[in-house]
């Protein structure tokens, strides 16, 4: 990868849209070809009673800053609910998952280190990628196994 020696600027009405594997709508606003792998940075806007099916990281930690709505995250073991102004931080290697568990759409701050799996919004999105055997397939590649990945055996 280049190295990081640019500002990365995500400007409102610029921004990068992407979407999730359950089809809410990202805005990616770094990534890591743009910061020497270092990291990404993405806000979700998830509607209620959405999010991610459980899976895993096997390259990556997440940082979540919950900005808007109530979420409940599942990390190994461990469930909790995180409201507005929350940071969860989330382990590689460990199954985990979060839910929008409110009644209005939520919305967080998401940034992976080292960068990379934003890569999956931008390439469901560019991909057109609208079946679970399509979006497992990019998951496979970018190392996150879920269920779908397993079962697929990718």
């Amino acid at each position: 990868m280049p190295d990081f020696e640019r500002a990365v600027v995500s400007m409102p009405g610029n921004e990068r849209i992407a979407r999730t594997p359950f089809g809410a709508q990202v805005v990616i606003h770094a990534t890591a070809a743009e910061t020497g792998g270092a990291f990404g940075m993405w806000e979700t806007f998830t509607p209620p009673g959405q999010g991610p099916a459980p899976h895993t990281h096997t390259r990556e930690t997440e940082v979540f800053r919950v900005i808007r709505g109530m979420y409940r995250f599942q990390c190994g073991g461990e469930e909790f609910d995180a409201p507005p102004g929350t940071v969860v931080v989330l382990p590689p290697h460990v199954r985990h998952s979060w839910r929008n568990i409110g009644d209005e759409p939520g919305q967080m701050l998401g940034i992976v280190t080292p960068g990379g799996c934003e890569q999956l919004f931008i390439d469901i999105e560019t991909s057109c990628a609208d079946t679970p055997e399509k979006i497992a397939e990019i998951e496979a590649r970018l190392g996150i196994i879920n269920d779908a990945v397993l079962a697929l055996r990718l």
